[in-house]
């Protein structure tokens, strides 16, 4: 049982669980996704392979922090960081899970949705997580692969890149900048004890970095609208004005989190833009998918 729950460290399951959500949620926002005889095995089966592939990505991340996240208090309990595991049994199991997600989305999708996932998976563990130790512009890179389940999703359902698929994922690539930065907010200390810059001022927590976090969520209220406007969705029957009310609802309570932090400056303030993002995410896209067309 502790191996089998050290495994379930490995893969941060509530991180992952929230990733793939968004890859399901954009698949089922296609017209593809409708043709597909049995509709819920598709959606275990993109959920199955999405999680083994983020997983993957998170494995690799903790066997190349091994030794940073044994400094760190939030993450010194992780296996390989502990030493209840070894970083060889890490990437073993970081290669099978993978490869294993690859596979299930070529084979019972398409493989434009397979090849997106290692995209996404070479980007996160090779590119982003070194990043993290030279510059802040690592949460620029760290939003692609961040925002790419949505892709993966679209390709899954469509088996194309058209412009739906890009409407989802820059609704995802945008919102995890003020989401990311009051989790750095908020883990500042440790980040900044082993070297880490994620916030965009070199000071630490400032104003520059609460204006930003404004700024992005205001960016967010024209890309939640774009389905509306192309298609996607519509606002013309009973559900979909009720779709358009909840967004609106849940841009303006995301515009107030990162204002109030730009007010207060504090972390109490930043948990609340961190757990207001958490909720934001979720809200949006059950929204979009109650006015699909």
């Amino acid at each position: 049982m502790k191996k089998i729950k050290d495994y379930l460290l490995l893969i941060k399951p509530s991180l992952s669980i929230m990733v793939v959500f968004s890859s399901v949620m954009s698949f089922a926002l296609t017209k593809g996704s409708e043709e597909y005889v049995d509709f819920w095995k598709m959606i275990l089966l993109l959920f199955a392979g999405g999680m083994l592939v983020t997983g993957s990505a998170n494995a690799i991340n903790q066997a190349v922090e091994k030794d940073t996240d044994a400094q760190m208090k939030r993450t010194a309990k992780r296996p390989i960081a502990a030493g209840r595991m070894s970083v060889t049994e890490g990437w073993a199991f970081a290669i099978i899970t993978g490869a294993a997600g690859v596979f299930i989305l070529g084979n019972y999708f398409n493989w434009l949705a397979a090849g997106l996932a290692a995209f996404s998976l070479f980007l996160y563990a090779f590119i982003y997580t070194p990043l993290k130790k030279v510059s802040s512009i690592a949460v620029l890179a760290g939003a692609i692969p961040g925002a790419l389940p949505c892709l993966i999703g679209w390709a899954a359902g469509n088996n194309d890149l058209s412009i739906g698929g890009w409407v989802l994922f820059a609704f995802q690539f945008f919102w995890q900048f003020p989401h990311f930065w009051a989790i750095a907010w908020v883990a500042h200390k440790d980040y900044s004890s082993v070297g880490f810059k994620l916030l965009p001022a070199d000071e630490g927590p400032t104003k520059f970095t609460a204006l930003q976090a404004i700024i992005y969520s205001l960016v967010l209220v024209p890309v939640t609208l774009a389905p509306y406007y192309t298609g996607m969705c519509s606002y013309d029957t009973v559900l979909g004005k009720i779709s358009l009310g909840l967004v609106a609802m849940a841009n303006l309570f995301m515009i107030g989190r990162c204002v109030m932090l730009y007010k207060k400056m504090d972390v109490s303030s930043a948990r609340k833009v961190m757990f207001g993002s958490y909720m934001y995410l979720p809200v949006v896209m059950l929204a979009l998918l109650l006015s699909k067309t």
